[in-house]
C-alpha cells in the first residue's frame, strides 16, 4: 500500500483550476529575435515521461501545428535534493530516451532549468504560443505552480489545455452520493470500481509522424542531469507486471524474502509506465494488485480534497499528540540499528537501494510512530528523501495510515509487533540476514524499547488526545 513522492510545503495553496500548466525550455529559447514568431503548441512533460498512450501529447498533435516538446527541472523541486539524487537521474535517462525518439523524427526535447513561470516567458519572446497541453497536476504545489503558469500564459493569449493521465479517474469522479469525497478506502473503492468502465482505460494514440519541423537548429542531445548534480550509484529497476507475478502477487506481496512484488512504483510515478496501462495488465490476472492501484487513486483524491494533510494530521486532535522525537532514537532508526531485525534490514535496504518492501515499510514505520513516540512527519520526511517511488499523495497517506492519524487509518491501538510480524513474514530469515550481517553477533545491539512498555506508553499518549 505504500508508495513515495517529493516534498515541498506550501503556505499559500490555490483552489483547483480547470486549466492546469506546467513549464520547459532550452538553451534553444533565444530572446530578440526580429522576424515574426513561428506558431507552436507545445506539450510540457512533466510526470509523464513516455511517448505512448499519452493523453495530452496525443492531443497536442492533433492540433495540425508544429509541437514543441518540453520539461522544466523546476528549481523549486531540484534545490532540496542531494546532488546524486537516483530520482533525477533516472527522470534524465527517461528524457535521454525522449530526446533520441523524437530525433528519429526531425525534431527535439527541450530541456530547461529554473522557475517555470520564467521559462515560459523566455518561451513566449521567442514563440507565438498558441496552446499548451499537459497532464494536470492534483498535489498543492503542482496546483499552486500551474495556475501562475496558467496565468501568464492566458494573459499572452494561449489556450491552456489539462487533462487527466495520471490517475484512471480524476478527482471530482469518485463522490459520494451527497457529492462529499469519500476518506474511507473501502466505500471508495467499490463506487471506484461501480463507476469503471473499459474505455477509461483506452489508449491516447501518440502519432510521432505528425511532428512538425522548427525553424531552430536542433540543440545538442541532452546531457542526462541538470547543472549540479551527478550519477547515483542507486538506479531505478525495470518493472515485472508478467502474468506469472502477477498471479502469485496475493500470496507473496507480503514475504520481503521473496522476489514477489512489481517494482512497478516509480515507473508509475514517473509516468513511464501509464496508469491505464498498468489497469489494463493487472485486471486480467490480479485484483488484489488492482486494489492496490485503486489505494494509489484514492490517497490522490484525499491530497487533492483535503491539502492540509501535507502537513497536519487528517484527524486534527493527533496533532495533540506529546511525541517524544528523541533525537537518538530517530538516528538509530534511520541508520537501521534499532535491535528490531525486520525493521533495520528494512531501513538498511532503503538507504542502499531506494526501495524497501511495502510490509516492512508499515513494521517500520509503527515501530517509530508508536514504539518510539515519533511524529509521523519526521519518517514520512525521511521516506520522501530515499525511496525511488516516493510520491506525495501515497506517501503521506500510508504514513498517516500507519500512525493511526489519517482519514483511513489502522486504529491507533493496532501497534505492529515487530517480532511476531518478523516470524509471519520472514520466517527463515532470509531478508534480514540479507540486509545485516552481523545479525546473531554481539555486534548486533539489543532492542531499544520493551515493544509491550512501549505499545503502552503509545495507547496512553493516543488516549491523552480525547476522543
Amino acid at each position: 500500500m505504500f508508495v513515495v513522492k517529493t516534498k515541498h510545503f506550501l503556505k499559500n495553496r490555490l483552489t483547483s483550476c480547470l486549466l492546469h500548466t506546467e513549464a520547459i525550455s532550452q538553451p534553444v529559447l533565444r530572446q530578440g529575435v526580429s522576424m515574426e514568431k513561428q506558431s507552436i503548441v507545445v506539450h510540457w512533460f512533466r510526470r509523464d515521461l513516455r511517448l505512448q498512450d499519452n493523453h495530452a501529447l496525443s492531443l497536442a498533435l492533433q492540433s495540425g501545428l508544429p509541437v514543441l516538446p518540453l520539461f522544466i527541472f523546476d528549481h523549486h523541486i531540484t534545490e532540496g535534493l542531494s546532488s546524486d539524487d537516483a530520482r533525477v537521474g533516472f527522470i534524465g535517462e527517461s528524457l535521454q530516451r525522449l530526446d533520441s525518439s523524437l530525433r528519429e523524427q526531425g525534431t527535439f526535447l527541450v530541456v530547461e532549468e529554473g522557475d517555470p513561470v520564467e521559462v515560459f516567458q523566455r518561451l513566449l519572446a521567442r514563440y507565438h504560443v498558441r496552446e499548451v497541453y499537459l497532464n494536470a497536476a492534483y498535489s498543492p504545489y503542482g496546483r499552486a505552480r500551474d495556475e501562475k503558469v496558467m496565468g501568464l500564459l492566458t494573459s499572452k493569449g494561449a489556450r491552456c489545455v489539462s487533462v487527466n493521465d495520471h490517475l484512471v479517474m480524476a478527482p471530482g469522479t469518485v463522490m459520494k452520493g451527497d457529492g462529499t469525497p469519500y476518506t474511507v478506502f473501502t466505500p471508495f473503492m467499490k463506487r471506484w470500481k461501480s463507476l469503471f468502465h473499459d474505455d477509461l482505460l483506452r489508449p491516447y494514440p501518440v502519432d510521432l509522424s505528425r511532428m512538425q519541423s522548427f525553424e531552430d537548429e536542433a540543440p545538442p542531445p541532452f546531457s542526462g542531469l541538470p547543472k549540479g548534480f551527478r550519477r547515483s550509484s542507486v538506479s531505478v529497476p525495470p518493472f515485472d507486471l508478467s502474468a506469472e507475478l502477477l498471479a502469485g502477487y496475493a500470496a507473496m506481496r507480503d514475504r520481503p524474502d521473496i522476489e514477489g512484488t512489481s517494482l512497478a512504483g516509480p515507473h508509475l510515478r514517473f509516468g513511464t509506465l501509464g496508469v491505464r496501462e498498468a489497469v489494463r495488465t493487472t485486471q486480467k490476472h490480479s485484483e488484489t494488485f488492482l486494489n492496490e492501484l485503486i489505494w494509489r487513486e484514492f490517497f490522490a483524491h484525499i491530497l487533492y480534497h483535503y491539502p492540509r494533510v501535507e502537513t497536519e494530521s487528517f484527524k486534527g486532535r493527533f496533532d495533540l499528540m506529546p511525541w517524544v522525537n528523541d533525537a537518538t532514537q530517530i538516528e538509530l532508526w534511520k541508520t537501521g540499528r534499532t535491535g528490531f531485525p525486520i525493521v533495520d534490514a528494512g531501513m538498511r535496504q532503503l538507504v542502499a537501494t531506494g526501495w524497501m518492501h511495502n510490509r516492512v515499510r508499515m513494521i517500520a514505520a509503527s515501530l517509530l510512530v508508536k514504539d518510539l513516540l515519533v511524529d509521523w512527519r519526521i519518517g514520512e520526511g525521511f521516506f520522501a528523501m530515499h525511496l525511488l517511488d516516493y510520491e506525495l499523495a501515497s506517501n503521506n497517506g500510508n504514513w498517516q495510515w500507519a500512525a493511526g492519524t489519517g482519514c483511513d487509518a489502522a486504529p491507533f491501538f493496532r501497534i505492529f509487533n515487530p517480532f511476531t510480524q518478523q516470524k509471519r513474514f520472514d520466517p527463515e530469515e532470509k531478508y534480514i540476514r540479507r540486509w545485516i550481517p552481523e545479525y546473531g553477533t554481539a555486534a548486533y545491539p539489543e532492542p531499544m524499547v520493551d515493544h509491550q512498555v512501549a505499545r503502552q506508553r503509545a495507547l496512553d499518549a493516543y488516549q491523552s488526545t480525547g476522543r
